[in-house]
């Protein structure tokens, strides 16, 4: 590395990342010489980072223990991380994370560089929230990245995409908005081959790039693309429709999970909740959260979920009192 700051700055987030690194080792990682590496060390610890060396033939370096270390350094893929994971506690239904996960996410794109927090502020602003906001695994952060960027410029993406049969083709497409549901990310976008709106999983979606064509919008054939994903998901048979009627207004059960369900007025202290989820977990414990009696009307396997939830919290309370 020719940029001895771009360097030092690596080093530190090495550094971060493991308790101990030989010295060899990390010399290898940054690609320097160990006189490169002892020297940028003690730069480090010029800056105020405490650095500890261990001598001799299996010597390294590590950051003390316990010490008062200054801000932290990540990388592009792990403040796309930090962001996603900061918005989907800011959605979440637990008292009292949404309104410091705000504050977070704000003060941390805020001192992002120019060209991250433009991509940061693209994702924030084109994923429309369905299920919930933690699928994460598997999806490469700069995939989601680039994709927001082309939703926002309304710019033409194409990808490789592996349907669930395992076939592969290529798509080229006008993409519309990413969506969390399910546990999942999906592109919501019209097929230019196929003349029709579609929905992408993403993480079945490589190597996605723009081709600097621009389009005009066409108007969604949804309310919004959250309720496209879950129309086609409905038609899906190995996802799970979920219908219950709880005993709380209609007002209060959409203000608390409106976002991940559709709620159906029955009369003012009652309403229907319908939701389809391919695991039973969510729905679970999003009725959880209503802090109100329901009575499950399908499918029969989550009854049968909930009885096992109840006879597990159950058991925790007797283990407690005995």
């Amino acid at each position: 590395m020719a940029n001895t700051s771009t360097r030092t700055l690596r080093l530190l987030s090495l550094l971060q990342t493991h308790r101990y690194w030989p010295g060899t080792e990390l010399a290898d990682r940054l690609g320097v010489s160990a006189r490169t590496l002892r020297r940028d060390i003690d730069r480090l610890r010029e800056l105020g980072y405490p650095v500890e060396a261990q001598r001799g033939v299996d010597g390294g370096y590590q950051l003390a223990a316990g010490a008062a270390l200054p801000p932290l350094v990540i990388d592009d893929e792990e403040a796309v991380a930090l962001a996603v994971g900061l918005q989907a506690a800011a959605q979440s239904a637990v008292e009292g994370i949404a309104e410091s996960s705000v504050r977070v996410l704000a003060k941390v794109v805020q001192v992002m560089p120019t060209r991250l927090r433009h991509r940061i502020d693209a994702l924030r602003a084109m994923t429309v929230p369905g299920w919930d906001g933690s699928a994460w695994a598997g999806i490469d952060p700069s995939v989601l990245t680039t994709i927001a960027l082309a939703c926002r410029d309304n710019e033409q993406v194409r990808f490789s995409y592996t349907a669930a049969d395992g076939r592969r083709t290529d798509r080229d497409t006008e993409p519309h908005r990413l969506v969390c549901l399910g546990r999942r990310w999906y592109l919501v976008a019209y097929d230019l081959t196929r003349h029709d709106w579609r929905s992408f999983r993403v993480d079945r979606l490589s190597v996605p790039q723009t081709t600097g064509s621009r389009f005009r919008p066409r108007e969604l054939p949804a309310a919004d693309a959250a309720e496209f994903v879950r129309a086609g998901l409905d038609n899906m048979p190995h996802w799970y429709r979920v219908e219950v009627l709880v005993d709380a207004p209609a007002a209060t059960v959409r203000e608390r999970i409106g976002r991940w369900s559709t709620v159906e007025e029955v009369d003012a202290e009652h309403c229907r909740v319908h939701m389809t989820a391919e695991s039973l977990d969510w729905p679970t414990m999003a009725l959880g959260v209503l802090d109100a009696d329901f009575r499950v009307i399908g499918p029969p396997e989550l009854l049968d979920q909930v009885r096992r939830w109840g006879a597990r919290f159950t058991g925790a309370v007797r283990t407690q009192e005995t």
